[in-house]
């Protein structure tokens, strides 16, 4: 008799996706709706020169400035070796610079230029605007709620302290 793995066990008993439904199922959710959010910047970011793992360290640099490459990429949620190429791309048209970590000479910081502010706070109305229409028709009570579900589903799942 052959031995079933564990998580083979235990998916007879999990509905297969198409008894759940697309429609139904969070990650392909969150998927089509950022799919649509970054969709709908992709003209505004055309016009600024930017991509949207560069307009998403642009994004977390305004609220974190000064962080870890690899900190910044867990932020951005882009892959490191894609942030490496937009950080070389905001670097070289001076949106952002690098500068050594103060305790560790290898590691580097990032860091917004006054540039690289003043490219952030043209887009940013774009993205609230988007991000206001996602939430048209639903009580800010209900987006509290929703918010706190999405912190507490990415605290559930998460690799890193933050």
């Amino acid at each position: 008799m052959l031995n079933t793995p564990s998580h083979e066990k235990q998916s007879e008993n999990t509905p297969r996706l198409g008894e759940i439904g697309l429609e139904n199922f969070a990650p392909y959710l969150m998927n089509r709706i950022m799919g649509r959010y970054d969709a709908n910047l992709r003209h505004e970011m055309a016009s600024l020169g930017l991509t949207t793992p560069q307009m998403r360290s642009l994004a977390v640099l305004s609220v974190i400035d000064g962080i870890l490459i690899g900190e910044l990429a867990v932020y951005a949620v882009v892959e490191q070796s894609t942030l490496s190429r937009a950080i070389d791309a905001l670097d070289r048209d001076g949106l952002i610079r690098r500068e050594s970590d103060a305790t560790d000479s290898r590691a580097k910081r990032i860091f917004l230029t006054g540039a690289g502010r003043t490219t952030f706070e043209r887009l940013w109305p774009h993205m609230s605007s988007f991000y206001e229409q996602m939430f048209n028709g639903i009580s800010r009570k209900d987006r509290r709620a929703f918010v706190g579900t999405l912190q507490a589903m990415l605290s559930n799942i998460r690799k890193h302290d933050f």
